[in-house]
């Protein structure tokens, strides 16, 4: 019986939002958003991000890149070889089928030299 009230008690403690941090909390002085060059994993490690150079990066680079799959890896391949070099990240959805939306969940992973 004792064990159930103890068990009930953590219980309503957490289902509060006592005792226990949240995931999302962040100890002070934790960074909370991405670095230029690196992004924090939960327990603090940090995790270096290579920027992808879309001028020069080959198919495996490309697909390094969040949403981009094999096939659009090519396309971007096929279109630089056809038009040129990029001169802008934004030109990427010049590329048949890529979107905004890949550009964004990419931000700062996303170069042009």
């Amino acid at each position: 019986m004792k064990t159930a009230r103890w068990v009930g008690v953590v219980g309503i403690t957490l289902c509060l939002g006592g005792g226990v941090p949240s995931s999302e909390a962040k100890p002070p002085g934790q960074e909370t958003s991405a670095e230029s060059n690196g992004q924090r994993k939960p327990g603090g490690v940090k995790v270096i991000v290579s920027k992808v150079n879309i001028n020069e990066a080959s198919k495996s680079e490309l697909l390094k890149l969040t949403g981009v799959s094999a096939g659009m890896a090519q396309r971007i391949i096929a279109y630089r070889e056809a038009h040129g070099p990029f001169k802008r990240v934004h030109d990427l959805v010049k590329v048949d089928g890529f979107s905004k939306d890949v550009i964004e969940r990419n931000h700062g992973r996303i170069t042009v030299k």
